[in-house]
C-alpha cells in the first residue's frame, strides 16, 4: 500500500516566506549587478566583467573536480582554446562576436570529451600530470610557426571590443563599450549558474557525486561511468572555453603568454578556496583570485608571491572547506542554536 504523506498547512505557510524572501534577494541582486556599471570607474567596471569570466571558469573547473572528483591542472588549455576560437573566428572569418561563445564551447567540449577517454585509465595524480602538460602544451603550440597565420604567432591577435547593439544612459552615464561587455558577460554567467544549480541538484548532480564517492557501487546502480565522466570532463571544459572567449572580447588582445600553465593551478586554488562542489564557491573563488593578489602587491611590491602565499595558507587553516563551506557552517549552527 502507498504512503500519502500529507503536508500540515502551517509548514506550507513558513515555507513561503522563505521562498519569496529567496526571490526578493535574487531580484535586488540582479538589478544592483545591472545598475552597478553605470556609478562605478570604468577600470572597476572592467574588473567586474574579469570576476565574471573567472567566475564561469572556476564554475565549470569545479563541475570536473569538486562534483566529479576528476583532478585537472590543464584547464588554462581549454580557457586559451576558447579564447582563440573567438579571436580567429572574429579577425579571420568576421564571425559576429555572439555568436563566437557557443562556437567556442561546442569546441572546448568535443577537446574535453575526447580528453576525458584517457583519463578514464588515470589515477588522480597521474592525471593531473596529464593534463598539466597538456596546459604546458598548449602556448608553445600557439606559436608554432606552420600555424602562425592562424594564430598570429608570439604577436597574438588584436580584437575590436564588441559595440552595443542599443544606446541610453542611466543617471548621464552612457552604455559604452565596456559596460555592454560587463552586461554580456553577466547575462551568460547567469544563464550558465542556473543551468548549473539545474543540473547538479538533480539527477545528474547525484550521479555525478556518487561516482566521485563509490565508483564501484555507481557502476553497479547502472550509471555508465565512462559517458558520464567523459561527458563531465566535456562541459567542464565547455564552461572554461565560454569563459576564455568572453575574456578575449573584454581584453581585446590574445596571445599565447597570456594563457601560461600556471593559469591552471591559480584556477584549482580558485576551486579549493571558494569551495569544492558549491555553485556560489566559484565566484567567492574568483574574488579571491582576482582580488588577493593585488593586495599581496600593495602590502609588498618586493615579494608579493610570498605574501599571497601567506594569505592562501591562512585561509586554508581558518576555513578548510573553502569560502562557501565556513559560511554553510556558520549558518547551520545558527539554525542549530534557534532550534535549541
Amino acid at each position: 500500500m502507498s504512503r500519502i504523506s500529507v503536508v500540515s498547512p502551517e509548514h506550507a505557510v513558513s515555507t513561503r516566506p522563505a521562498s519569496v524572501w529567496a526571490t526578493t534577494g535574487i531580484a535586488i541582486s540582479a538589478v544592483v549587478l545591472v545598475v552597478l556599471p553605470f556609478v562605478v570607474p570604468d577600470y572597476l567596471v572592467f574588473q567586474g566583467t574579469l570576476l565574471l569570466v573567472y567566475a564561469i571558469a572556476l564554475l565549470g573547473l569545479n563541475i570536473l573536480v569538486g562534483y566529479n572528483g576528476q583532478l585537472s591542472l590543464g584547464h588554462s588549455a581549454f580557457y586559451a582554446i576558447g579564447a582563440y576560437c573567438t579571436a580567429i573566428a572574429m579577425d579571420r572569418f568576421g564571425v559576429p562576436y555572439w555568436l563566437t561563445v557557443p562556437l567556442a564551447a561546442g569546441v572546448c567540449f568535443v577537446f574535453g570529451f575526447l580528453m576525458g577517454f584517457p583519463a578514464l585509465r588515470l589515477g588522480s595524480i597521474y592525471l593531473a600530470l596529464a593534463t598539466f602538460a597538456l596546459a604546458l602544451a598548449t602556448p608553445q603550440l600557439l606559436k608554432y610557426k606552420k600555424l602562425e597565420a592562424w594564430t598570429g604567432g608570439t604577436q597574438g591577435i588584436i580584437l575590436n571590443k564588441p559595440d552595443s547593439p542599443i544606446s541610453f544612459s542611466i543617471a548621464g552615464v552612457p552604455l559604452n563599450e565596456d559596460r555592454w561587455m560587463y552586461l554580456l558577460t553577466l547575462a551568460v554567467a547567469g544563464l550558465l549558474f542556473w543551468l548549473a544549480a539545474n543540473l547538479l541538484r538533480g539527477r545528474i548532480g547525484r550521479a555525478l557525486i556518487a561516482i566521485r564517492d563509490h565508483p564501484i557501487a555507481a557502476a553497479a546502480m547502472g550509471i555508465n561511468l565512462p559517458i558520464v565522466k567523459s561527458t563531465t570532463f566535456g562541459v567542464s571544459a565547455a564552461y572554461t572555453g565560454i569563459a576564455g572567449a568572453l575574456s578575449a572580447m573584454a581584453i581585446g588582445f590574445v596571445s599565447p603568454d597570456s594563457y601560461p600553465g600556471m593559469l591552471s593551478i591559480t584556477m584549482l586554488v580558485g576551486v579549493v578556496v571558494g569551495g569544492l562542489a558549491s555553485i556560489p564557491g566559484a565566484f567567492l573563488g574568483a574574488i579571491f583570485i582576482l582580488i588577493v593578489p593585488d593586495f599581496a602587491e600593495q602590502i609588498s611590491k618586493s615579494a608579493p608571491s610570498a605574501i599571497y602565499g601567506l594569505l592562501l595558507i591562512g585561509v586554508m587553516l581558518v576555513m578548510p572547506s573553502g569560502i562557501a563551506g565556513a559560511i554553510r557552517n556558520l549558518w547551520r549552527s545558527r539554525l542549530r542554536s534557534k532550534s535549541e
